[in-house]
C-alpha cells in the first residue's frame, strides 16, 4: 500500500491573509480605543482637579467673608456695649448730682451712684469682649463655684419652665 499523508483541502491563502489583516486591524482599533480612553480619563482628571481647586478657592472666600462678618459683628457689639456703659456711667453721675448729699439717705444715694458709675465705667472700658475674658478667667480660677452656679441657674430655669 502506498503511503498517503492526509492533506487538508487546500487552504485559501487569500482567506488567511484576510483573517490576519482583520485581526491586525482589530488590534489596532483596540489600541486606539485604549489610547482614546486614556486621553478622556486624563482630561476628566484635569477637569476634576480644576473643579476641586475652584471649590477650595470658593470655600476659602466664604470663610474669609464669614470671618470678616464675625469680626465686624464683634466690633459692633463692643461699640454698642461701650455706648451702653457710657450711658450707665452718665446715669450714675446724674444720680450723684441730683440725689441727697447729707445724712443716711445721702450716703446711701452716693453709694448707689458710685456703684452705678463704676459699673458703667467697667462696661465702657472693657466692652463685651473684655467682659467675656473676665468671665472666662473667673471660671478658670474658680471652677467648682462656677459649676455650682450653672447647676443652680439650670435648676431655677427648669423650675420656671416646668410651671
Amino acid at each position: 500500500m502506498a503511503s498517503t499523508t492526509f492533506q487538508p483541502m487546500g487552504k485559501d491563502k487569500g482567506l488567511d491573509k484576510s483573517l490576519e489583516k482583520a485581526r491586525d486591524e482589530g488590534k489596532d482599533l483596540m489600541n486606539k480605543t485604549k489610547e482614546a480612553g486614556a486621553e478622556v480619563l486624563d482630561k476628566a482628571k484635569e477637569a476634576g482637579t480644576d473643579v476641586l481647586g475652584k471649590a477650595r478657592e470658593a470655600a476659602a472666600a466664604v470663610g474669609d467673608v464669614a470671618t470678616e462678618t464675625a469680626t465686624a459683628v464683634g466690633r459692633k457689639a463692643d461699640d454698642l456695649t461701650a455706648t451702653a456703659g457710657h450711658q450707665i456711667r452718665e446715669f450714675g453721675d446724674n444720680l450723684s448730682q441730683r440725689g441727697p448729699h447729707e445724712g443716711f439717705t445721702g450716703a446711701a444715694s452716693q453709694a448707689v451712684a458710685d456703684t452705678i458709675k463704676g459699673s458703667g465705667r467697667y462696661i465702657e472700658e472693657h466692652k463685651l469682649s473684655g467682659m467675656a475674658q473676665d468671665v472666662e478667667g473667673m471660671i478658670r480660677n474658680h471652677p467648682i463655684p462656677a459649676l455650682l452656679l450653672c447647676f443652680g441657674l439650670g435648676f431655677c430655669i427648669g423650675r420656671v419652665m416646668k410651671d
